[in-house]
């Protein structure tokens, strides 16, 4: 579900811990643009709470009673039009990040991320884009680079990286090393409309769907 422009980001928090629910709401609420649309403790009532009240983001927490929060999530992707789900959690195992991003999470923080990046995510996946923490996307980085690409593997990423135009083989590195849109612009000298316009042709050339699987690819292809 995305949200009409104009309108605020409606926005549901699942986690157990009463303590995080409530500073993760105060956060949110001191941002004119997001709605808090509710809260829920565990992952059913997370569920029952996003069918009752259509969220536009799920703020997700992994470990929690009755239902985790990657089966929750896994259920969630499985409805007609799903909320965007940033998981929001103290672990940052890569198990952990690869099975969410697989079944379709928009973005991973850690819990101690600062409060205006967590704002900044949740603009951020509500508009389309991917998030993950930084330390989150140098870790996945680091377990691709453990083990070298089968030969076909490569081959075929070799093929996918040979469609891109230089610009957008400049952007796709830039992603591929964790670097937000921001960043890149910065970098690059390009307008934010721009890179976004270039990371999207990239996913559509890499088949991708999020940021990982363009560092993956790269990394098959030798060029990370």
């Amino acid at each position: 579900m995305t949200e009409a422009a104009g309108d605020p980001i409606r926005v549901v928090i699942v986690d157990d811990d009463a303590l995080v629910r409530t500073a993760l709401a105060m956060i949110l609420r001191d941002d004119a643009g997001i709605e808090l649309a509710g809260e829920a403790d565990d992952g059913q009532a997370g569920l029952d709470l996003v069918a009752r009240v259509a969220p536009d983001v799920v703020l997700l927490d992994i470990r929690m009673p009755r239902l985790d929060g990657l089966e929750a999530l896994s259920r969630l992707m499985s409805r007609p039009a799903p909320p965007k789900v940033i998981v929001l959690t103290t672990f940052d195992a890569d198990d952990y990040v690869l099975r969410a991003l697989r079944d379709g999470a928009s973005g991973f923080l850690l819990k101690h991320t600062p409060p205006a990046e967590i704002v900044a995510a949740v603009h951020k996946v509500a508009a389309g884009d991917h998030m993950l923490s930084p330390s989150v996307t140098a870790q996945l980085i680091a377990r691709l680079r453990e083990t070298d690409p089968e030969p076909r593997r490569a081959l075929d990423a070799q093929a996918l990286t040979g469609t891109l135009t230089d610009r957008e083989r400049e952007v796709a590195i830039a992603v591929g090393e964790g670097k937000a849109n921001a960043q890149i612009a910065a970098e690059l000298y390009l307008s934010m409309a721009t890179v976004k316009a270039h990371v999207s042709r990239i996913m559509v050339k890499f088949a991708a769907t999020n940021r990982v699987q363009i560092a993956n690819r790269l990394h098959d292809a030798g060029l990370l």
